[in-house]
């Protein structure tokens, strides 16, 4: 979910947003927690990611002027399918979910956030008829061209699982450019 300017964005409601400071590799919120705030994110980034047969396997990247929860955990006050980590010093304005609540009954809130909703599902899901339909040259072109600048900033191992592939096969695809 992009934010296009975070002080205009949320204009006099400013107040209802905590800013803090996060150093590199800082669990925000852990698998299996029920999630009581959405991160926007200032500056730094964030990783999303799961665990499965002990291996990390990573959702998404999270970085400037971009917000993030689990949703439907923030949403529903259930238990988090996923853990958000800092990858580097990271400031992010935190939303609780009651100040959230307090202000989706602003119709204008309402008017801004929705359409970003829209968008952050609409991406969700481009990006899971990527992993059924598309190889994995495939999604590394699309990830070149829709976000090059991840593939200069996180490690290889980060990139390669959020490929769905292992480093070795990553390696491979980008020597067969």
């Amino acid at each position: 979910m992009h934010i296009p300017d975070l002080h205009s964005f949320l204009k006099t409601d400013l107040h209802l947003l905590v800013e803090v400071t996060y150093p590199a590799k800082t669990i925000l919120l852990e698998e299996g927690k029920v999630s009581e705030k959405m991160f926007l994110v200032k500056n730094g980034a964030l990783r999303v990611f799961f665990y499965q047969d002990g291996k990390e396997l990573t959702l998404d990247f999270i970085t400037e002027n971009q917000a993030v929860s689990s949703f439907d955990s923030f949403l529903n006050g259930i238990p988090s399918d996923f853990v958000i980590e800092t990858l580097e010093s990271t400031t992010v304005y935190e939303l609780h979910t009651e100040n959230f609540h307090r202000l989706m009954e602003n119709q204008e809130f309402q008017h801004t956030f929705q359409p970003l909703f829209y968008q952050r599902f609409s991406e969700i899901n481009k990006r899971l008829i990527s992993f059924i339909r598309d190889s994995p040259q495939k999604r590394y072109q699309q990830l070149l061209k829709n976000r090059p600048e991840l593939l200069l900033r996180f490690p290889q191992h980060y990139i390669a699982s959020y490929l769905g592939i292992t480093s070795v096969s990553l390696s491979r695809i980008r020597n067969r450019r």
